[in-house]
């Protein structure tokens, strides 16, 4: 299935957490947090500003981003899960 975000949204897969600590501890599933790192998988046209302009969004497909723990909506796409944010909700994009 396709997506296309609109206006300043964003499509972003989680990326799975480590299985084990560094000590060697295996974290079971119920301990587990959802992960607040992710892949843009898709991306919208842009921001429209009060001048009518669009501004094009700072993050592009392909990035690893940082958002908020309980920021968007959680969306399955072909059974898999995504989050779809506002770009404002995008904390940080790793490099």
């Amino acid at each position: 299935m396709k997506i296309r975000p609109l206006a300043d949204r964003l499509v972003v897969k989680r990326v799975e957490q480590e299985q084990k600590t560094k000590g060697g501890i295996i974290i079971p599933d119920t301990a587990k947090e959802k992960p607040i790192e992710g892949l843009v998988v898709a991306i919208g046209n842009g921001k429209v500003q009060k001048n009518g302009k669009v501004r094009p969004l700072d993050v592009k497909t392909g990035d690893r981003v940082l958002f908020g723990k309980y920021s968007g909506t959680e969306i399955k796409l072909d059974g898999v899960e995504h989050v779809l944010l506002n770009e404002d909700d995008v904390l940080a994009v790793l490099s």
